[in-house]
């Protein structure tokens, strides 16, 4: 199947245009297209590509035997593999699967120095491996996250162009309602990539035989993957640990109160247990994590407890993945998402937040029922933001807005099922400008 455009190709082509450029590190979780980027964009810009797999071709590891500068690697991969030709300035190496060999990463510094080679390294399950690697390579290197589709590359897949990211912007700026053939044609293609997810295998599928047909196969293997991975990189007793925490997201999400309980995970677990499952599982890129604020005021960083928290899939089609059968069938067939109406809608717009880089921040007051769903910030301002699985009145909305005590809130946005629209200082979005919020404050 043909290439899909990723948001990673224009970044690459960037770096490579800068003549001062840094080993590049692309990080995230697994199986969300950074290996099949990479080589595109090597197949589009060198004459000379060398790929270098830890997991599948082990005895790499032993490059780094007579020390990290940059010629004795060369001439130690050249040992293992004589075919693999090094010309200046027109080869891109690429160490793959960099969580099996963090090692690798003390020889940027030198790749860097020498500057004959353009290097990329990549891998999954990174983050629980970050500190040695940014210890290895401090200053010697780019670092860019990747995440799956978000929803305008899902629209690039799908043959929309540019110009609509523009038209949905613009729309947001001005405030003008979409049209009835808009909000249809935004909506269903919305609730398509809300069941599928973004994970490329998921969306390729999709777009190849235009229904659902096999894409829950597809998720379904995914999710065995990631707890795969659990089994092989988390240690001992972490590991049930991190896998009741990863197995009690989606029936956790289905609940009024979405704030994660580590009570309700095992009988008598309790959180300083569990803290690190939460950062593990947070640091692979499985979960985004949303930490509720002592008080809706600015600064957000610093002003929250980091043991309350809801717990979201990094990606919504792992959640889908996991839901009951009727719930599938349901799902599928007639788009109907049920009791996890609000679930899947909180999740995608954390996953909407995550992707275009906003944090993650909730509140919910414990003596009464005002109660938040996320935050963003502008320079001077606070705002909230409320998911609405139905087009009810946000109350929480109105009071954080017109009560005197919280004078960083003077408006806030409302993300429903419904069009574009103002009143009382609430502006009204649809789900699908979740992805946008980001640009729209700016």
């Amino acid at each position: 199947m043909a290439y899909l455009k990723r948001k990673v190709d224009t970044f690459l082509s960037e770096w490579k245009s800068n003549p001062d450029k840094k080993p590049l590190i692309i990080k995230g979780p697994r199986q969300v297209g950074k290996t099949e980027s990479i080589k595109k964009f090597a197949e589009l810009n060198y004459k000379n590509f060398i790929e270098i797999n830890f997991v599948e071709e082990p005895k790499y590891k032993m490059i780094i035997s007579d020390g990290y500068r940059a010629e004795d690697i060369i001439r130690n991969i050249s040992l293992l593999d004589p075919s693999k030709r090094f010309i200046a300035g027109e080869t891109l190496i690429f160490f793959d699967e960099l969580q099996e060999f963090p090692e690798i990463a003390t020889a940027l510094k030198f790749f860097k120095t020498d500057g004959r080679f353009d290097v990329i390294c990549s891998g999954s399950m990174l983050g629980i491996n970050y500190q040695r690697i940014e210890s290895n390579s401090v200053g010697y290197k780019t670092d860019y996250e990747m995440y799956s589709f978000d929803f305008e590359e899902f629209l690039w897949a799908k043959g929309y162009g540019d110009s609509h990211t523009e038209n949905l912007l613009n729309h947001m700026k001005t405030l003008t309602p979409f049209s009835e053939l808009e909000l249809k044609v935004y909506n269903s293609l919305f609730l398509d990539f809300c069941i599928l997810g973004g994970m490329p295998a998921v969306v390729k599928e999709y777009i190849e035989k235009g229904t659902f047909e096999g894409s829950l196969e597809v998720q379904r293997q995914l999710v065995a993957d990631y707890k795969e991975d659990i089994r092989k990189y988390a240690e001992g007793m972490d590991q049930t640990r991190i896998l009741n925490v990863f197995n009690q997201i989606p029936p956790q999400l289905a609940k009024d109160n979405k704030k994660f309980q580590i009570s309700k995970v095992a009988s008598g677990a309790r959180f300083k247990d569990y803290r690190g499952c939460i950062e593990w599982l947070g640091d692979a890129g499985i979960i985004n994590i949303c930490y509720c604020l002592n008080f809706p005021e600015l600064p957000l960083m610093g002003n929250y407890d980091e043991t309350k928290y809801k717990l979201y899939f990094g990606d919504t089609g792992l959640l889908v993945a996991m839901l009951d059968e009727e719930a599938q069938e349901d799902l599928r067939a007639n788009k109907n998402l049920g009791v996890y109406k609000g679930a899947l809608y909180e999740n995608i717009v954390a996953e909407a937040f995550k992707k275009s880089g906003l944090k993650l921040f909730y509140y919910k007051r414990e003596d009464s029922t005002l109660e938040e769903d996320f935050f963003v910030r502008t320079a001077d301002e606070l705002i909230p933001v409320e998911v609405k699985a139905t087009n009810g009145k946000a109350k929480s909305l109105r009071t954080l807005i017109e009560s005197e005590k919280y004078n960083d809130i003077k408006k806030g946005i409302k993300l429903t099922g419904g069009n574009i629209g103002e009143t009382n200082n609430i502006l009204t979005f649809p789900y699908f400008c979740a992805f946008l919020i980001k640009q729209y404050l700016k």
